[in-house]
């Protein structure tokens, strides 16, 4: 028995459209996640007590569960409380969810590893909370902790394949149901991997890029 990709070539429109799915899905979903990550860091250092408590079992939770068990009970799940989303908007939500406790957890450490004397610094020059955080933290711990959100937002590319369990249009699905279909599952996985390598190639270049021009107007300035 011979392998045969020809068999999967021919479903390439097919193949493609799916590939745009997942690439868009995982864009929106990781810049939802990091926007949302930020703001779960900001709120639990800058918070009171009872908001950072609360927003650290948020974090701990989603942390602490699988992400297909967190799909599973959103999508399924949520009709019992009277949340009915379809696939596409259910899988974007969750992912954001799923990925915003991750990348709280990278910013918070930014923040951390920021030395005192710089928020002190600028304090005695009367710059006010948010101006700190505009000003100095965010530009300082962008630097720090890029090859760290680089890592998640790859990890995040690879998590768009459990959407297929909900019936998300994305390659994963798309390209085992050709694989069913066309009775040629080691061709189908065998690409499918090879996309799925080709986008964390791609991503973690990208990142080597930016993290090289960051480090160059870090040394700058």
């Amino acid at each position: 028995m011979s392998i045969d990709f020809s068999i999967v070539w021919q479903q390439l429109p097919q193949i493609l459209s799916a590939f745009w799915n997942t690439i868009w899905i995982w864009i929106v979903a990781t810049i939802l996640a990091v926007l949302l990550g930020f703001v779960v860091a900001a709120l639990r250092r800058y918070g009171p007590l009872w908001l950072n408590l609360l927003l650290r079992l948020y974090v701990e939770v989603i942390r602490g569960t699988p992400f297909l068990i967190q799909l599973f009970l959103l999508y399924f799940g949520g009709p019992f409380i009277g949340l009915s989303l379809e696939p596409i908007p259910a899988g974007l939500i969750g992912m954001t969810i799923y990925g915003s406790a991750y990348f709280s957890e990278i910013f918070r450490a930014g923040f951390a590893a920021i030395p005192p004397g710089h928020v002190e610094a600028a304090e005695c020059v009367g710059l006010s909370r948010g101006q700190i955080v505009r000003r100095i933290l965010v530009p300082e711990m962008a630097m720090l902790v890029l090859p760290q959100l680089v890592n998640m937002a790859i990890i995040l590319m690879k998590e768009t394949a459990i959407l297929s369990i909900i019936t998300v249009p994305e390659l994963t699905l798309v390209v085992g149901a050709i694989g069913s279909q066309q009775y040629a599952f080691v061709e189908a996985m065998t690409m499918l991997a090879l996309f799925y390598w080709a986008l964390v190639e791609i991503s973690g270049w990208l990142g080597r890029l930016a993290e090289k021009k960051l480090s160059k107007f870090r040394f700058a300035v």
